[in-house]
Order: structure tokens, then C-alpha cells, then sequence
């Protein structure tokens, strides 16, 4: 099968707005989208029902992905869209069948306000199983929030994108992660802002608040580092603006902070082939559940 965009659909506002995003994606991409319906069969006694029979089952599964395929092919007339139904468990179906996508997009709940997601067993189960990058997107996601406001302050798909950012460990930085963020910024044609985070040694705490002056030192270090491992991918995409923050604190916490102002969150997931529990690193699980706009989980090795 041909690379595609995949987003999972379950009639559900959030993974509407999830296919809104992936439509979006594929344009920029240039490439097919490919909406993938999941359902599980009802067991036998309740099959038997008269309000939730196989029948009425099957009306509303194969209902599901044609109105909404109707509905993206108008408002995105140059993003060819196919569908397809899958019987089976969605976790282990949208695992199996990210492995022919470039990109598998799934819908998130949002919370209220800038509370930021709430991420399902099935997503994170699928996250932590497949090596896909998987793109969480809210319910309510709209195209203008991806967009900076216009002159007159008002939301707009018309304007420039904001930034796309990339949540980056110098200690570990992974080829992978990198050269996605950069990749979507230079799609997008906006700045990278990465953010990296360090922490103090214990053994500096004490004797901080005596010689502020190693906090400093430190943190010119880490600076240095961050700017060492960016080097080359500044050299490999000249076009795309590098805004580089290297701040003490805890990593989850700034890169939830900067996701206020982006368009795009990336950040990064090691795999671990252990057939046992769903494991995605708690920086990354921190900001799948709080950031506030979409999140790119790269897997890498």
C-alpha cells in the first residue's frame, strides 16, 4: 500500500477533529488520507437486541466513515481521501495498520480550557505499540489554532503558523525526533523552537544560594550542549529559523508551557520491545495529557 496519512475514526468529536487535522497534514505532505473506522462486534446475546442488532451495528459503522469522507473531500478538494472498515480490537487493528502509514493521527478529549488532554487506554496502548509516529489532536482542534491572530487579533488560517516545537534531551538526542520537528516546521514554514530542560546536581543545591555563579556556569554548559547537537540540523535545514531554550526546571513542564504558543508539539518515545505493559517515558506522558496543541509521539530506538 502506498504511504498515506492514517487517522483512526470513531464518529466521536474528537477523532472529527483529528481527521480535520490529518486532511491538513496531508495536503502539506502531499499525500493520500486514509480514514480507518474500527468496530468490535457486539457478543451474541446483545447482537440480538432490538436497538444494538448486528444490523443497526454495521448501518452506523459503515455510515461513520462515509459522511465523514464526503465531508473532507469538500472542504479539502486536493487531499484525496479513502476509506476503510476494520473489524477487531482498535488498539491492536490501529497498531497493525499504522505500519502502512507516514503518520497515524487519533483524537484526545480536551479538558477545559487549557487543561489539555485526556488520553484514553486505546491511544496510549497504541502509542506505546507501534513505531509510527502517532499525532494526538484535542476535540475542538481548528485550523486557526495552529495560526498566529491577524493584525486586528483575530484568529485566522490565513497567517503564518506558530512555531512547532521540539522537546529535545541533549544527553540522548535521537535522529529520528530531530529531523521530524524540523521537518514540520519546514512544511509548515515556521521556527523550531526546542526546549531543553536540566537539573541541578544535588551536590550543587546546598552550596547554590553561596555561589549563584554555578548555576550560571551550568547553565552556559548546557546551553553549549544543546547548541552542539542543533549544529548540524541548522546546516541541513538553512530555511528553517532555530529559536534554542535551555532552561533549569523540569522538561515536561516547559515544553507544556511552549505548547501554548505552538502549532505542533514533537516529542519523542524509545522503544522498548518488552511484550509487557505500554511504556512511553513520563516526560512524554506528562505532555500528552497537558499540552494544549497537537502532540507528535516519534519513536525512536
Amino acid at each position: 500500500m502506498s504511504r498515506n496519512v492514517t487517522v483512526g475514526l470513531d464518529g466521536s468529536p474528537e477523532s472529527r477533529a483529528a481527521a480535520e487535522w490529518a486532511a491538513r497534514e496531508a495536503k502539506l505532505r502531499g499525500l493520500p488520507l486514509r480514514l480507518v473506522h474500527v468496530w468490535e462486534p457486539l457478543p451474541e446475546p446483545m447482537a440480538q437486541a432490538p436497538l444494538l442488532g448486528a444490523e443497526t451495528q454495521q448501518h452506523w459503522s459503515e455510515r461513520i466513515p462515509r459522511e465523514t469522507a464526503e465531508g473532507l473531500r469538500l472542504r479539502h478538494p486536493g487531499v484525496h481521501v479513502d476509506r476503510e472498515q476494520i473489524s477487531g480490537r482498535p488498539m491492536d487493528a490501529l497498531a497493525e495498520t499504522s505500519k502502512d502509514a507516514e503518520l497515524l493521527v487519533l483524537g484526545s478529549r480536551g479538558l477545559s480550557g487549557i487543561g489539555g488532554f485526556l488520553v484514553g487506554s486505546v491511544g496510549m496502548a497504541v502509542i506505546a505499540h507501534t513505531d509510527t509516529p502517532v499525532v494526538l489532536v484535542r476535540s475542538g482542534e481548528q485550523a486557526a489554532d495552529e495560526h498566529e491572530k491577524d493584525p486586528a487579533g483575530i484568529p485566522s488560517a490565513a497567517t503564518a503558523y506558530r512555531p512547532v516545537v521540539l522537546g529535545l534531551d541533549t544527553d540522548h538526542p535521537d535522529d529520528t525526533v530531530i529531523a521530524f520537528a524540523f521537518d514540520e516546521a519546514a512544511r509548515r514554514q515556521t521556527s523550531l523552537r526546542v526546549v531543553h530542560s536540566w537539573i541541578l546536581p544535588p551536590y550543587y543545591v546546598s552550596s547554590l544560594p553561596a555561589a549563584p555563579e554555578i548555576g550560571v556556569e551550568l547553565g552556559r554548559q548546557d546551553a553549549a550542549a544543546l547548541a552542539k547537537v542543533l549544529s548540524p540540523w541548522r546546516q541541513k535545514y538553512p530555511d528553517v529559523e532555530v529559536v534554542e531554550e535551555s532552561r533549569l526546571g523540569s522538561p515536561a513542564n516547559h515544553v507544556i508551557d511552549a505548547s501554548r504558543e505552538a502549532s505542533l508539539v514533537v516529542v519523542g518515545r524509545r522503544i522498548r520491545r518488552s511484550p509487557i505493559g505500554a511504556h512511553i517515558g513520563p516526560v512524554t506522558h506528562a505532555v500528552l495529557h497537558h499540552a494544549t496543541a497537537p502532540v507528535a509521539v516519534v519513536a525512536h530506538d
